[in-house]
C-alpha cells in the first residue's frame, strides 16, 4: 500500500522563533495544503509530537508535514493503454505522449486519453492519487507532458512555470519560404470570437512570446526548433502563421495537409530542476515515425537531387 506523501525539515538558527505557519509558508506548502492536512487525514509533527501552525519554532526542531491520501478521479475510468514512461519517481512523471491521442477528455474523445491511461496505471501500481497534468499538448501535438503523482508537486511545479523555470523545446515542420535562420515572435494571442477552439493574434490577446530556429530548409518546408517563454493554447500553431509559415498539416491555421494529417509538432525536450531533488532534470523524445518519414523522405530527395 503506498504510504502518504511526507515532508521532513531540521530547523536552522534562521527559522527559530518562527510560528509554524509562516515556516510552512515560506517552504511553499499551500493555504489550500494545510486545510486538507488539518481536515482530511493529515497532520503536522514537532519532534513527533502533533503541534498547531501557532507553534514557534525551537533550536533542534523538527518538522514534519504528513498530507493526506488523495481520492482518485471518481468518474474518469481507466483504460488499459501503454505509456511510454521516459522519467519517474516518487514525485513526478514525464511520458512521450504519441499523436492522436487527448491529454485529457474531451467531448468529441471522451475517452482513451493520456488522463485515463494515468488512471488505469496508478490503480495497477497502487498509486492513490488524482491525475494532475503540468504540461498538457494538444490531441495531435506528440512529444513530452509533464505529471505531478500528488497534489504537492503539482503545486511546486506550477509555481515553477509561473516563473518560466520549466524549459520546454519543439521541433515543428513549417511552410513558406524565406524564414530567418532564428527569430523571436512577440504576439498577443487570444480567442477567435467567430470559433470556440481557433486562437488568434489579437491586440487585446494575452502576452505571449515564441522563439525560433531553423534547422534545415528542405524544398517544401523548414525544420524549425522551437522554445515557448509561455504556455498560450496553440501559441505555436498560430505565432507561425502570423509570420506566414503555418505547421505543416495543421489544416486549421492554413498548413498544408498534403504532406501529414496532423500538425507537424512534437515536444521534444524539458528541462527542469526537481522540485524535491537536487538535480536538473533534461529529458528528450525522439521525433515520432510519422515526421521521421517525411524527414527520411525529403532527405533522400535532397540526395538524388545533387
Amino acid at each position: 500500500m503506498q504510504e502518504q506523501f511526507t515532508l521532513t525539515w531540521h530547523i536552522t538558527d534562521d527559522d527559530i522563533g518562527k510560528e509554524l505557519k509562516t515556516f510552512l509558508k515560506e517552504k511553499n506548502i499551500s493555504s489550500r495544503a494545510l486545510t486538507d492536512i488539518k481536515f482530511s487525514g493529515g497532520f503536522i509533527k514537532v519532534n513527533n509530537v502533533e503541534k498547531t501552525v501557532k507553534y514557534k519554532l525551537q533550536q533542534l526542531d523538527i518538522v514534519e508535514v504528513v498530507f493526506p491520501m488523495e481520492d482518485k478521479n471518481q468518474q474518469m475510468l481507466g483504460e488499459n493503454i501503454p505509456l511510454e514512461i521516459l522519467y519517474e519517481d516518487r514525485d513526478i512523471l514525464v511520458i512521450n505522449k504519441p499523436p492522436y491521442m487527448n491529454t485529457i477528455p474531451s467531448r468529441e474523445h471522451p475517452t482513451a486519453s493520456l488522463a485515463n491511461a494515468l488512471v488505469h496505471y496508478y490503480e495497477s501500481t497502487g498509486i492513490h492519487a488524482a491525475i494532475h497534468i503540468v504540461t498538457r499538448l494538444d490531441r495531435d501535438t506528440s512529444g513530452l507532458v509533464l505529471i505531478a503523482k500528488h497534489r504537492h508537486a503539482h503545486h511546486l511545479l506550477s509555481i515553477m512555470q509561473q516563473r518560466h523555470e520549466i524549459k520546454r523545446y519543439y521541433e515543428a515542420f513549417v511552410g513558406g519560404i524565406g524564414l530567418e535562420e532564428m527569430g523571436t515572435i512577440h504576439a498577443a494571442i487570444g480567442r477567435n470570437p467567430n470559433s470556440i477552439i481557433e486562437r488568434e493574434v489579437r491586440m487585446d490577446g494575452q502576452y505571449a512570446v515564441t522563439h525560433f530556429q531553423k534547422l534545415v530548409e528542405y524544398p517544401s518546408f523548414s525544420h524549425v526548433r522551437l522554445k515557448l517563454e509561455t504556455g498560450r493554447t496553440h501559441q505555436i500553431r498560430v505565432h507561425m502563421a502570423f509570420i506566414n509559415h503555418p505547421l505543416i498539416g495543421d489544416d486549421l491555421y492554413g498548413g498544408d495537409v498534403v504532406l501529414l494529417e496532423r500538425q507537424a509538432l512534437h515536444c521534444s525536450e524539458i528541462q527542469f530542476h526537481h522540485p524535491f531533488q537536487s538535480k536538473l532534470l533534461q529529458l528528450t523524445a525522439p521525433l515520432p515515425d510519422d515526421m521521421k518519414q517525411l524527414l527520411q523522405l525529403k532527405e533522400s530527395f535532397q540526395k538524388e537531387s545533387l
